[in-house]
């Protein structure tokens, strides 16, 4: 993990929402980035409102819709945070009134252009599809070089290393022994559609300090598929 990258998608979960230090980290790394011409597209979640799946009092696509107004939420508080010291953009991807201007291929890539951090929330914009999808299809479409995705731990482990401490830990796979050995970087439509784009995917653990910096800047944080 040498290179530096200079288009990037950052998938980040609505945890990061829920603390205040991480929050403020997240937010304070996107800044520094975007003053230094990185273009920087992030993709949102809504856990840390509501988990449309695990909602079993809704039918599963109701579910799914509260999860994506979940997202949109937390898109909102970024970009009003954000507006007061870059250039921001926020994007759902479904029709939402006057609130969140509707997303475009055409529109996000001006404002990436322009130099704006683009926030993108609503998921895909349709039920059954994870923000780790959305993150994938839109870094496709925006023609990024790379997916962040923060998490709680330090990249990608053999097993759930929060439960079993002896999970081996991988600084490096590519996307054939990611699938083989069933290791959950991203849920499975996500991580194909990475392999069929070959778009890498760096996970690594967000708590840490400068953690977005360290790993736009190609330095050795968490791990990275390929």
């Amino acid at each position: 993990m040498s290179k530096a990258y200079r288009r990037v998608l950052l998938k980040i979960s609505g945890d990061c929402f829920a603390q205040e230090k991480i929050f403020n980290s997240v937010v304070s790394q996107l800044v520094k980035a975007a003053k230094r011409q990185v273009r920087i597209a992030v993709v949102v979640g809504g856990g840390n409102i509501i988990r449309g799946r695990d909602n079993r009092d809704l039918k599963p696509i109701s579910a799914d819709r509260t999860g994506m107004l979940a997202t949109v939420i937390n898109g909102i508080r970024l970009t009003d945070v954000l507006s007061h010291l870059v250039p921001v953009t926020h994007y759902a991807a479904f029709a939402i009134g006057n609130f969140v201007e509707p997303y475009s291929v055409d529109r996000a890539l001006a404002s990436l252009k322009k130099g704006e951090v683009v926030i993108l929330s609503g998921g895909t914009g349709h039920p059954f599809f994870s923000t780790d999808s959305a993150a994938a299809l839109r870094a496709a479409e925006l023609k990024m070089e790379v997916i962040l995705k923060g998490t709680r731990v330090a990249g990608i482990f053999s097993a759930d290393p929060e439960k079993n401490p002896a999970a081996h830990f991988y600084p490096q796979l590519t996307y054939e022994q990611a699938l083989s050995q069933g290791l959950k970087v991203m849920d499975l439509t996500a991580f194909a559609f990475c392999q069929e784009h070959r778009i890498p995917i760096v996970v690594f653990d967000i708590t840490q300090p400068r953690a977005i910096l360290n790993t736009i800047a190609g330095k050795k944080t968490g791990s990275i598929v390929c």
